[in-house]
């Protein structure tokens, strides 16, 4: 879907922000780069829909160069969240949506209609929000009319930089939810840039670690918590504490029995060891959880990365 072949980005007095970037998403894939400040990721974000020139290298969307796009469609085919929302504030939330299905000259009806399902599909009631100002709206409500913006002319790629970063706690983690669930039902190739590995860990299908514009890790949430490549990508998640604590509750992380979705998988107690889990799951989706006996359900990779980051964050 989208693919980097040795992209460089270089300033005039020959400092890199991005240097020999490879890198291939693949369609539908939820994708985040993740690195301290300065790494390159907003750079190389920024590059993908031409925002920042390249210097070396070819990015290519559908085996196609970026270059060889017209710049108006190709942003046009690629929706952009920001952390700093950037909604229009003399518009109401209805035209805000609009701006893109207009500018391709969508019938107005089929634009009305979008707009219902775009605040529908975000948590929104659209009799309620749609002659709203942005101003009216809290920060969190903000946030999610910019994502629906960005699926207003449903674009195969959504690029977001830091989109929940500027919210509180709780605003954060309900986003992040709903973003999840949302791509359960959109399955569009997500690009996502934070700086926060308890986020990556929970979004990414894959992450990718960069450090001083380069790539120095890309794998699984599973692989970069537990195969960690160098100290930098150890110290930057925080194994080390994580670690220390040797079990999880999984419990916590438990979902319910479905029909024969325990019938090949390993079975496990409720007190198994980290050490225990983590080896069963390298090589099964899946594990039953055993208590006093008794099945009682069913833990998977996700639930046991998520327990994961939240005790990360507890320490």
């Amino acid at each position: 879907m989208i693919s980097f072949e040795n992209v460089s980005k270089r300033y005039p007095d020959g400092t890199y922000a991005v240097k020999n970037f490879d890198l291939h998403i693949k369609e539908g894939e939820f994708l985040v780069l993740i690195g301290p400040s300065g790494s390159g990721k907003t750079t190389t974000l920024k590059m993908i829909n031409r925002l920042i020139p390249i210097s070396d290298g070819t990015i290519k969307i559908q085996d196609k160069k970026i270059s060889e796009y017209d710049i108006h469609e190709l942003r046009w085919e690629i929706g952009y969240v920001l952390q700093q929302i950037a909604l229009f504030p003399h518009m109401t939330i209805e035209e805000n949506i609009a701006v893109v299905p207009e500018m391709k000259k969508w019938e107005s009806g089929k634009i009305d209609k979008r707009i219902d399902e775009l605040l529908e599909m975000v948590g929104l009631e659209p009799k309620t929000y749609r002659k709203r100002k942005p101003s009216e709206l809290s920060g969190g409500q903000q946030q999610r009319i910019g994502v629906a913006r960005a699926l207003a002319a449903n674009p195969a790629i959504i690029l977001m930089d830091e989109p929940f970063s500027a919210l509180d706690p709780i605003s954060r983690e309900k986003l992040q939810d709903d973003l999840l669930e949302l791509q359960t039902k959109i399955n569009k190739t997500i690009v996502f840039v934070t700086h926060d590995m308890k986020e990556a860990l929970k979004l990414g299908e894959r992450i990718c670690v960069m450090k001083d514009g380069e790539v120095v890790q890309t794998g699984t949430p599973n692989e970069i918590l537990y195969q960690p490549v160098n100290d930098f990508v150890r110290e930057f998640v925080g194994i080390e504490q994580t670690l220390a604590a040797e079990r999880v509750n999984v419990m916590e992380g438990i979902k319910p029995l479905n029909a024969g979705g325990t019938m090949n998988a390993p079975v496990i107690s409720s007190g198994a060891s980290l050490t225990e889990i983590l080896a069963l799951l390298s090589e099964h989706d899946q594990l039953a959880v055993k208590e006093k006996g008794t099945i009682v359900g069913i833990i998977d990779r996700q639930a046991v990365i998520s327990l994961l980051s939240r005790q990360m964050e507890v320490r």
